[in-house]
């Protein structure tokens, strides 16, 4: 394969990452499609692979557990409001100032965890372009 190809089809194997906003879990199932079917021609396209994968199986992690995190704080305010479970017809909910901070901070850490990833898709991508053998960083190495 030549140098440009390869080049080529590792941009394309980090940037595959998008399908994710097409169907669920298309940033994981798109890159290790294209990982699988182009890992035998190129040790390159076989690390940078494993590189895109590793990653965006790490970066849906560590989105759940974010997830997990920011929907226990909301639901844990919501109910905070309801002080006797006796009585439906009265229900007390404080939206007050702590509380929207304390979402809005929550949400703003889940925005740039978001645009973070996005970014080092990118970089990858474009580094992967220019043949570099780029790493993820905080990527945990589920496939070796």
């Amino acid at each position: 394969m030549t140098q440009n190809k390869e080049n080529t089809n590792a941009f394309l194997i980090h940037i595959s990452a998008f399908a994710g906003f097409i169907f669920p879990f298309g940033n994981i199932i798109t890159p290790l499609i294209a990982w699988q079917t182009l890992k035998d021609r190129s040790a390159f396209l076989d690390e940078q692979g494993k590189e895109a994968v590793n990653f965006n199986i790490s970066y849906s992690l560590y989105v759940f557990i974010l997830t997990l995190f920011v929907g226990g704080f909301f639901i844990s305010n919501f109910f905070r409001g309801f002080n006797n479970f006796d009585n439906f017809n009265h229900v007390d909910i404080n939206f007050n100032t702590e509380n929207i901070f304390g979402f809005l901070g929550l949400g703003s850490i889940a925005g740039i965890v978001y645009l973070i990833g996005m970014a080092l898709v990118i970089i990858a991508a474009l580094k992967a372009k220019e043949g570099e053998n780029y790493k993820y960083p905080f990527t945990i190495k589920f496939i070796k």
